[in-house]
């Protein structure tokens, strides 16, 4: 086949995105924490920007001179500023509002290699790892244990039956009328499982679990083991001399041993039960005003910013103009605008978002989770002329304070579960499910079909009050 070098014409479209663009998208979706950081880190690095001191905020509460708590600076050259920052004129004229508000259309006339090209990274968040809670840190060394496929089922059942702590709390009858096994084999399994990392797990009380430990430190036969054997009760009475008497030994003894158990660790699972007080700033904070939902947004804390007025008097003089120091400060400044400009958006996108939410979910903020309905993205998408991707950056690590507490913005968005008398949110389902299993008497569990059978009377409980409060409204 012979070689030819030919000309062809071939019309596409694209999303040229600037790094100002990408700046501003990327803001969008930051969570409180990584937003401030941000910003602290824009004020380091660009000497234009300032933050607003305490008394200008003061003296913006005036109205006569009510601005902005972002700032927005005029322009590089010298004329009058304006409500928002001056973008500068050679910047691409793709803008973040049109950006956000024709997603799918720059979307769907990409090509494939523009999309990966141009496609951000998912958010930190969501490329976290999750840990091994215990069961599956159990679970992955029996792999490695000698056990017959018949053993397998009875290990798994002892393994359930493990609390927090690591400490078995079912019974060997109990385990072995669960999965039809018989009792040695049961005691064969609580045994392989006490074989296991963490030292101690399986064991049926604190005295069991020391002795483990002590076990497997090859101690099995000491004054320690004796003393978590017998005299445990005298132990936590702090009784050394009692000790002493009734093993025949020595006070200095009793310590040396003391001082070993207390090496010990007598919840094996500590490592694997995360008991963290995580605290949360809410973004957002949804209130009723005479029979009305108000939306505001939580500033507290986070920088607001402004143009440094020494260096505007730097652009303005004239022996500065054409000279490398003007051209530098001019570029910070555009950079300054494009961020404040990107802040102000961020904030009226999230207001957006929130508003919307509050329209659809407003029977869960009267009522409670029982009233949640079925929400997808798509829905305030459309209600807010926006691409669901920009829906799911706003509500991606953002959380709201509302009367019936403190929510993300994903919990809103939940799929529905169709039933005889209408469709249903899943979260609700989940949440009356819940609320019957922690409430039932251990001696009588309730059965799934009796579950099943009280939620549909729930339900239709639910809408005949929500149909006689609409009529007499």
């Amino acid at each position: 086949m012979a070689l030819e070098i030919k000309l062809s014409q071939k019309l596409s479209q694209s999303l040229l995105m600037t790094p100002q663009l990408q700046q501003a998208i990327k803001l969008l979706q930051l969570g409180r924490l990584e937003y401030k950081e941000a910003i602290e880190r824009e004020l380091l690095e660009n000497p234009v920007l300032e933050e607003v001191r305490q008394e200008d905020s003061e003296s913006d509460k005036d109205p006569s001179r009510a601005k902005s708590s972002t700032e927005s600076p005029p322009d590089p050259d010298g004329s009058e500023p304006e409500t928002e920052p001056k973008l500068p004129k050679n910047d691409s004229p793709v803008s973040l509002e049109d950006y956000l508000a024709n997603y799918s259309d720059y979307r769907e006339g990409k090509s494939s290699r523009s999309y990966t090209e141009f496609d951000e990274r998912p958010s930190l968040e969501a490329t976290l790892t999750r840990e091994q809670n215990l069961s599956e840190y159990l679970a992955s060394q029996i792999r490695f244990c000698d056990c017959t496929p018949e053993d397998l089922p009875v290990i798994k059942q002892v393994i359930g039956n493990l609390n927090k702590d690591g400490y078995l709390c079912s019974k060997d009858e109990e385990i072995a009328a669960a999965c039809g096994s018989s009792l040695e084999r049961v005691a064969a399994a609580i045994a392989l499982v006490q074989g296991l990392d963490p030292t101690g797990v399986g064991a049926r009380n604190l005295s069991e679990c020391l002795l483990i430990q002590l076990d497997n430190m090859g101690l099995g036969e000491g004054l320690a083991a004796q003393i978590c054997r017998n005299h445990l009760s005298k132990l936590e009475r702090r009784k050394y001399e009692q000790i002493a008497k009734d093993e025949g030994v020595t006070l200095d003894e009793v310590y040396q041993a003391v001082t070993l158990i207390q090496q010990l660790e007598p919840r094996p699972a500590r490592p694997f039960f995360d008991d963290t007080t995580r605290y949360i700033i809410p973004d957002i904070y949804v209130y009723k005003d005479a029979g009305e939902y108000m939306i505001s947004l939580n500033e507290d804390g986070l920088p607001k910013l402004k143009v440094s007025p020494y260096y505007l008097s730097l652009l303005q003089k004239d022996d500065q103009r054409g000279s490398p120091d003007r051209a530098y400060l001019n570029d910070r400044l555009k950079a300054a605008s494009w961020l404040i400009k990107s802040i102000h958006q961020r904030q009226q996108t999230i207001y957006k978002v929130t508003e919307s939410i509050v329209k659809f979910q407003r029977e869960f903020l009267d009522h409670g989770i029982d009233s949640l309905k079925p929400l997808v993205l798509k829905d305030v998408a459309d209600d807010i002329g926006m691409h669901e991707s920009t829906v799911s950056r706003v509500t991606t690590n953002k959380y709201v304070h509302t009367p019936q507490g403190v929510f993300e913005l994903k919990f809103f968005f939940t799929t529905g579960i169709k039933t005889d008398s209408g469709e249903v949110s899943s979260s609700a389902v989940k949440e009356r499910i819940r609320t019957l299993i922690s409430n039932e008497p251990p001696e009588a569990p309730i059965s799934d079909q009796k579950i099943v059978e009280i939620l549909r009377l729930k339900i239709l409980i639910l809408r005949a009050v929500r149909s006689q409060n609409t009529g007499k409204a």
